[in-house]
């Protein structure tokens, strides 16, 4: 069986947990944190949204400069509302699917660089950047999303089972 379609129940079940909770995401709050070296809520909301084109720069590039010489470099976004930040995650986790659903066995051994201004700063294998730069990645700002959302009293979905929201009924 092609690891593709391993991988595959994995990433709907993740995206739609994300999903779930993106969806709580409150309009009108981007600017508040938790803490003062903390993301605010609109920027780390958008940053959910942003990581599944990781899994797509992995599986269909092999190497990514995040601001490329001569080019202005990238900055970070905090889309308005959570209209915005759904549409974008919708778009990424689309184009990730699809970059998932065609990749072959191959592909996933191949190395992928990540790089600042033309200078290498790792080069991973292309399975392990889906898994930790994309997959993983998203999970682990998803649960920080999952606090916020808690401290401004939120009920949170359940992503594996039954939150505790959904358990008090």
């Amino acid at each position: 069986m092609p690891l593709a379609t391993l991988l595959l129940p994995e990433f709907d079940h993740e995206m739609a947990s994300t999903r779930r909770l993106l969806e709580r995401v409150p309009d009108g709050k981007s600017d508040w944190t938790p803490h003062t070296r903390s993301m605010p809520l609109g920027r780390l909301a958008t940053h959910v949204a942003e990581t599944p084109a990781w899994a797509t720069h992995a599986l269909t590039r092999d190497e990514l400069d995040i601001a490329p010489p001569g080019a202005p470099p990238s900055s970070s976004r905090i889309l308005g509302t959570t209209a915005e930040i759904l549409a974008l995650f919708e778009k990424n986790v689309t184009e990730a699917r699809a970059a998932l659903s065609n990749a072959l066995d191959a592909e996933f051994e191949k190395p992928w660089a990540f790089k600042r201004m033309g200078k290498t700063f790792w080069t991973r294998p292309k399975y392990e950047v889906y898994r930790i730069f994309s997959l993983n990645h998203m999970i682990h700002h998803r649960a920080q999303l999952g606090h916020y959302l808690r401290l401004l009293h939120i009920p949170i979905p359940g992503m594996y089972g039954p939150s505790a929201d959904e358990k008090m009924g």
